[in-house]
């Protein structure tokens, strides 16, 4: 050899390293290839339909409302622990007897419990973000369906409280998985245009869940021997049992997978989860290519993925906007709903009756979330959740002023007032909070924000579930129905907070959230601006490495090549999402 490959590339002071610049040029125009595929992608999942979306996104449909039946449970023994604390057969087993010969579980017991269930759902709720980001979701899903399905024997064979307090704390740990995976879930398995009812979905089987321990109960009220809370604890099993068959065969997140650089998968994925047809234009390449390109601006605004990423930068203000939306839930008076029963009692409705209208009550919640999924293509996730808020606070201070007054009128107007407060809850932020919290944070950040949040929210239940009690007694505060002048000044306040830094993700991909909440776009403002991530102004970043990779490509070619590329690049600039320049206008 008469040179080395060093020499054959060495360059005078003036000259340009031609085939350095060639491949650097190359990779210019595949980003740009991209960044149209990118650009189509979005076109075409912007002008979709809500019907069309559902035909296109049927099977991933199909998928998420399966995953989220697993809340369900969450709901079920939500309903059914409290309400066994008055069932005789299960407070002669875990009570104590009183000098005049019945049974009681004390108020301390009953909050352990209670508390219980939350202790456990934070811990699975932590291990949820850890374990989804390592293994997927739907890995994480089986393995805790399976746990769940070992665990509910330690309730069911219980004969100490003791005992018990162990299976709610186990129990616990898989129901924090399941109410964060399935929100994160929804939000990535189909289009915008879906995510805000799949979200909302989740609700809706929570209702369920409350609505079927209601029927469980009401059914086993005549029963007087231990299996009246027995078999309502062995129904448990249909649900784990009957999802793991199904959940065998779930596809993983393609977002996970982009995530993981595993993209070829992601493309597969998007197949299964499809079914666009013959013409329609949708390309699994392009949505693919969608991901990444999204994937890639966060990673240049945020590159970080731990826990201590979601308060740096950009994303402190996505995870506090989370966190204080499904905090909002607890903090609003909703455990209020959980009193209608005891207020009708009080006003001389039998046991039955008021077990009755109980059922009533969530099936109310249950139409107030399907009412929701209309409202919110239509008025969007703001404005349901903000002036929800608004409308729930009349409400509990209309509460709170009957509350003065002790007739049996009044009390009765307490009950129905709260049933009305029921559906509205579940018409704008029930529901809508799971929307919220899956679209206020990035992707690359999701799974870990949805774990604060939910964390927050189960640390609020836990003070509700101390201090409710003690609102509601004969025995403490003894406030009644008057604790609604509390509740309706919290609620004021959460109305506040949601005016001012709640925003419009409303027909948004999650590429233009990123661009919105990195401009730093007022809360107030998010619905009227256009916003484009695939339009850029001109500069010299680039999307993989600005510093190394496209650095000085506006130079002068010279050599071979120097027509053609210093005329290429003069019509084709370098674009960059991670610019923070990118096309963010009023409309």
């Amino acid at each position: 050899m008469t040179s080395t490959s060093s020499e054959k590339h060495k360059l005078g002071d003036g000259d340009v390293d031609v085939e350095g610049k060639a491949g650097a040029l190359a990779q210019v125009e595949h980003f740009e290839q991209m960044t149209q595929e990118v650009r189509d992608a979005q076109t075409f999942e912007h002008n979709l339909t809500v019907a069309q979306s559902v035909r296109v996104y049927k099977k991933g449909v199909a998928w998420s409302l399966l995953l989220s039946m697993a809340i369900i449970m969450e709901g079920y023994d939500s309903t059914l622990l409290p309400s066994f604390f008055a069932f005789p057969p299960f407070v002669e087993q875990y009570g104590t007897r009183l000098p005049d010969g019945s049974f009681t579980i004390s108020a301390s017991w009953q909050t352990g419990l209670s508390v219980g269930c939350q202790v456990g759902s934070i811990v699975g709720v932590f291990l949820n973000g850890v374990l989804v980001d390592h293994y997927g979701y739907k890995h994480t899903m089986l393995a805790s369906l399976i746990f769940m399905i070992l665990v509910i024997f330690i309730p069911f064979f219980s004969t100490s409280i003791e005992v018990l307090l162990i299976g709610f704390l186990a129990q616990g740990i898989p129901w924090g998985i399941f109410s964060t995976l399935a929100c994160s879930y929804a939000s990535e398995v189909c289009c915008t245009k879906l995510r805000p009812i799949l979200a909302t979905w989740i609700n809706a089987c929570w209702v369920m869940g409350q609505l079927v321990a209601s029927g469980t109960l009401r059914g086993f009220l005549s029963r007087s021997d231990q299996w009246a809370y027995r078999i309502p604890y062995a129904l448990q099993w249909l649900w784990p049992v009957s999802i793991f068959a199904a959940c065998v065969f779930a596809p993983e997140s393609p977002w996970f997978l982009v995530r993981q650089g595993r993209e070829e998968e992601a493309v597969a994925i998007v197949r299964r989860l499809t079914s666009p047809g013959q013409g329609s234009g949708f390309s699994p390449e392009a949505n693919v290519a969608w991901m990444s390109y999204t994937n890639k601006i966060e990673e240049n605004v945020s590159a970080g993925t731990s826990y201590l990423d979601c308060f740096r930068g950009i994303d402190r203000r996505r995870t506090e906007i989370a966190c204080a939306v499904w905090s909002i839930q607890n903090l609003c008076g909703s455990a209020f709903m959980g009193y209608s029963t005891y207020f009708l009692q009080r006003a001389g409705f039998s046991p039955a009756d008021s077990f009755n209208l109980s059922l009533g009550q969530y099936g109310l919640g249950l139409v107030g979330t399907v009412l929701s999924w209309c409202l919110m293509h239509t008025a969007g996730r703001r404005t349901i959740y903000t002036y929800g808020l608004a409308i729930l606070c009349c409400i509990l201070l209309v509460i709170g002023i009957m509350g003065i007054a002790t007739s049996p009128a009044a009390v009765r107007a307490v009950g129905a007032m709260l049933l009305i407060y029921t559906f509205i809850y579940d018409v704008s932020v029930g529901p809508v909070c799971y929307s919220l919290v899956a679209e206020m944070s990035s992707t690359r950040l999701r799974v870990k924000t949805v774990v604060l949040a939910r964390n927050f929210y189960n640390l609020f239940g836990i003070v509700n579930f101390i201090i409710m009690p003690r609102f509601i007694s004969p025995d403490a505060l003894n406030w009644g129905a008057k604790s609604g002048f509390f509740w309706s000044a919290l609620c004021f306040f959460c109305f506040v907070y949601c005016f001012f830094r709640l925003p419009e993700p409303k027909n948004r991909t999650f590429g233009e959230l990123d661009l919105l909440f990195s401009q730093g776009v007022p809360a107030r403002k998010f619905s009227s601006i256009h916003v484009d991530p695939t339009a850029t102004h001109h500069s010299n970043g680039a999307l993989l490495d600005a510093s190394n990779l496209y650095k000085g490509l506006g130079a002068e070619v010279k050599g071979v090549a120097h027509g053609t590329m210093a005329a290429n690049m003069a019509r084709k600039p370098v674009s960059s999402p991670s610019s923070a320049s990118a096309s963010v206008g009023v409309v």
